[in-house]
């Protein structure tokens, strides 16, 4: 049985984080949780702290600002890294990804696939609970990133995603500075150019019931001007030298 990690960044998800923790638990055999805190003022730090007292397969790491999502995946990564994982998978920390579809996306990363990503925009993808201008502005962002980046994937911006670890060792991280979203993007994009194998699935994304949207302008600005960076620099023969991804082998 492959080992999996399944990565939690945190920021005031007190109300959300012990029920997502314990779905995922009971989502699939054998899998563990890491929580990676920023320094949460409502108490999300100690709460996580009290889940992995009471439970080995939670551990928590705590980092002392909050200074985006891209630099909390960073260190969760390294941190499961330097351990025995299989599988490095994230997931978001306020329900909006089903745990319950955490199988499909590990067995996607058995058959062989480097990166799986759970995705909104194919055929059996479900939002519930967005307005329309949520899905206009999400729709307009991955078509404009697909454009520029020149991707065939469905959905760049998906937080449900996994690596096989060995793949994921490829990354130096010192180099992949993209602090909010657009990490997500980054990181795909990465994966995609180097030819490396990744599989889509569909998911329910359901809309945050607990807390509040870590989502601004400023994020938005940052993936617009970077993807566009990236995209120009592409089109001259300038873009990032792609990974070396190891040959792909199937896990049990």
């Amino acid at each position: 049985m492959a080992k999996t990690v399944v990565v939690i960044p945190t920021y005031n998800e007190i109300g959300s984080i012990a029920g997502v923790t314990q779905r995922v638990l009971a989502a699939e055999p054998g899998v563990e949780v890491l929580i990676v805190d920023d320094n949460s003022p409502d108490g999300t730090g100690q709460l996580a702290d009290d889940l992995a007292a009471d439970d080995i397969r939670i551990h928590v790491i705590h980092r002392t600002e909050k200074n985006g999502l891209g630099a909390a995946y960073a260190a969760g990564f390294r941190w499961a890294l330097q351990r025995d994982y299989d599988f490095v998978v994230e997931m978001d920390a306020d329900g909006s990804h089903q745990p319950e579809e955490l199988p499909r996306l590990t067995a996607l990363l058995r058959d062989g696939a480097d990166m799986a990503i759970g995705t909104r925009w194919i055929p059996g993808g479900v939002i519930k609970n967005w307005p329309a201008y949520r899905k206009l502005i999400s729709r307009s962002g991955t078509a404009y990133a697909r454009i520029m980046l020149q991707s065939k994937l469905h959905d760049l911006t998906s937080g449900y995603r996994g690596f096989r670890a060995d793949s994921l060792r490829t990354i130096d991280f010192g180099t992949v500075n993209s602090q909010g979203y657009c990490f997500q993007i980054e990181l795909a994009w990465l994966f995609e150019r180097s030819g490396g194998t990744i599989g889509e699935f569909p998911i329910t994304f359901v809309e945050r019931a607990e807390g509040v949207s870590k989502m601004s302008t400023g994020i938005v600005v940052e993936a617009l001007a970077k993807v566009t960076s990236w995209g120009l620099a592409s089109m001259v023969g300038r873009a990032p030298e792609p990974l070396r991804l190891p040959a792909a082998r199937s896990t049990p």
